[in-house]
């Protein structure tokens, strides 16, 4: 009797030591989360242990290992590390259906569990741009919608155009038919103008899935349009005389055909003179003729448009003939200047230069009116000196005969002698003067 009550005490004694043991034995997990397709680590550890067993079992409570000992044949799941502290095990190429609450269990008394949920997430497949159809003409009303699926949780869209992002969309969710992912869709609305041609609009995906990448789909607009024209004269001050060349600078889309350039509402009057160059009219001689209101005027599929330029010819600038010296026998000198004084006449819109083919009756300076006084000026002054010249020289010969008057008469030297000095008496009493 003694004995058995003995060994009942015997018997307490160790479950109470059992028991207070295993007060202070607890496992430990972490929640868990992996991408679709990658692989998920669960570890289950414990501070104190007295060689107490541990075991992880899936959210359908089936074993997956008991201690170092594999209880469910799925290739996926692997032992990492086994011990009296740590059961950690891995499941490679998670699939979407092992998410879940899984178990770690330690086999004291009574068993203690802890929870560890692994989440599985979906990653959202490349995005498609659909809604685009080109060309696309200016003006129109453009809808664009990019949508991706298979995103758990649902996938974020973000559109962008020049990288500046666009807020003003619309976001639609729905759930796939496994109720796990979800598929997103965005549509962009606008209003496209020439400024739009060649841009790219880009979507993209944003989702913890992609590691700070997203996934982006990219669509380069096509925008048709009118041409726009501008003219471009190769000087601001065309004069006269000088070569001008236009530039017809047009833009569009479809590219415009080759420009037509006319003057005043016509033709060109003068194709020889005026030759035009692909986008180019090149006047090579400018004359007062040539004023006048230029237009170019350029045509694709989509429409016509044009400009025009005011061409008014300007005048050369002022110009001093040089002095002209005539020489002569005598000391008189002629100086002939002649000032030619031209007017000009500006205008803010355009001008033009001198032709030497110019159209008589045109403005300008005479230049052969001013060489016809130029030659008659000389002519009358050449002949004046000729006739002065003439005119002293007879006059000195009748002076010098005057003084031998009497000497030609006398028959001998000695009458001439006497002759001569009773002309000298004369000359003192009668005296000529020369003025």
């Amino acid at each position: 009797m003694i004995w058995k009550r003995s060994a009942v005490l015997r018997f307490y004694s160790v479950c109470g030591l059992l028991l207070q043991g295993s007060q202070g034995q607890f496992p430990l997990t972490q929640n868990v989360t992996v991408v679709e397709g990658g692989t998920a680590i669960l570890t289950c550890r414990v501070d104190q242990n007295d060689n107490t067993s541990l075991q992880w079992s899936n959210p359908a409570q089936q074993t997956l290992y008991f201690d170092d000992k594999k209880a469910l044949r799925d290739n996926r799941i692997e032992l990492v590390r086994a011990s009296w502290h740590e059961l950690s095990i891995s499941v490679s190429d998670v699939s979407l259906s092992d998410e879940g609450q899984y178990t770690c269990s330690l086999f004291t008394m009574p068993v203690k569990t802890s929870k560890a949920y692994l989440t599985v997430l979906g990653v959202p497949e490349k995005p498609q741009i659909s809604g685009f159809s080109s060309p696309v003409m200016e003006g129109d009303l453009m809808q664009l919608t990019c949508k991706t699926s298979g995103s758990k949780p649902a996938a974020d869209i973000r559109w962008f155009k020049n990288d500046k992002e666009i807020k003003d969309v619309k976001y639609l969710k729905e759930e796939d038919a496994n109720r796990k992912t979800f598929t997103v869709s965005s549509t962009l609305d606008f209003r496209v103008d020439r400024s739009d041609d060649g841009v790219a609009v880009i979507c993209r995906v944003d989702h913890e899935s992609l590691n700070a990448t997203p996934q982006v789909a990219m669509q380069v607009l096509e925008i048709h349009y009118t041409p726009s024209v501008k003219i471009i004269p190769s000087t601001p001050f065309p004069q006269e005389g000088q070569p001008l060349i236009l530039t017809c600078e047009s833009k569009g889309k479809p590219l415009p055909e080759p420009v037509l350039w006319t003057k005043d509402g016509g033709e060109l009057p003068d194709p020889d003179r005026m030759v035009v160059s692909g986008r180019e009219l090149n006047i090579l001689f400018l004359n007062k003729t040539d004023n006048g209101t230029y237009r170019c005027e350029a045509t694709n599929t989509i429409g016509q448009s044009s400009a025009e330029y005011v061409l008014i010819v300007h005048d050369v600038p002022n110009t001093l003939l040089p002095t002209t010296i005539i020489p002569s026998l005598t000391t008189a000198t002629v100086t002939t200047t002649v000032a030619i004084t031209t007017s000009t006449t500006t205008s803010a819109t355009t001008s033009s230069v001198r032709d030497p083919n110019a159209l008589a009756g045109q403005t300008g300076p005479d230049h052969a009116l001013i060489g016809g006084i130029v030659a008659v000026v000389v002519f009358v002054t050449l002949c004046s000196i000729f006739l002065l010249g003439r005119y002293l020289a007879r006059h000195k010969g009748t002076y010098l005969t005057n003084e031998a008057k009497g000497a030609e008469d006398a028959p001998d030297a000695d009458t001439a002698i006497i002759n001569a000095e009773g002309s000298q008496v004369n000359a003192e009493e009668k005296k000529e003067y020369f003025i």
